[in-house]
């Protein structure tokens, strides 16, 4: 999960995810913590949020990342931000999210959300045309309202296209 507005429907999916039998590990940005907080993501989950590259406690000598990307079957980053688009286009592994997508061998889902003149700008296009290139797959915003007040494409795809696109990933 990264830092948008959006994030508050990555709650939804969680929750929807969990009730169908998924087990859900949950990475979220430092910029996502602005917009939800992981004591509900963790409740939700079941299990600890992780956040940080290296975090301290019984376990601390593990590579959270190695051992993220080896159990998922899939990584869907929902909502993923501009940034964290172009990060993943040219393997730019800053944080415990990043690396987590660079080592997996899982399929990757992307539900970009943003204010539509940043999703339609060439750089952003160009950055998920070259991802698709590379396999990963992409849950397309919506037209709706926008946190800037305005109304277009760049809204988060809704909770139960997500949640689908999810389950028929792993089919």
């Amino acid at each position: 999960m990264t830092g948008s507005i959006a994030a508050y429907k990555s709650a939804d999916i969680l929750r929807r995810l969990c009730e169908k039998g998924f087990k859900v590990s949950v990475v979220m940005t430092k910029e996502a913590e602005h917009f939800i907080t992981p004591t509900t993501l963790s409740a939700l989950a079941g299990e600890k949020v992780y956040r940080e590259m290296f975090e301290h406690g019984d376990d601390s000598w593990q590579m959270p990342h190695i051992r993220l990307a080896e159990e998922a079957d899939i990584l869907l980053v929902a909502p993923a931000t501009a940034a964290m688009i172009g990060k993943f286009a040219y393997g730019i592994a800053d944080n415990l999210l990043t690396c987590v997508a660079l080592a997996t061998k899982a399929k990757i889902l992307i539900a970009p959300a943003m204010n539509t003149e940043m999703y339609h700008n060439r750089i952003v296009q160009e950055n998920c045309a070259r991802l698709k290139t590379l396999g990963v797959h992409f849950i397309d915003p919506v037209k709706g309202k926008l946190a800037c007040g305005t109304t277009g494409e760049g809204h988060i795809a809704d909770v139960e296209t997500i949640v689908g696109a999810v389950v028929r990933a792993v089919k």
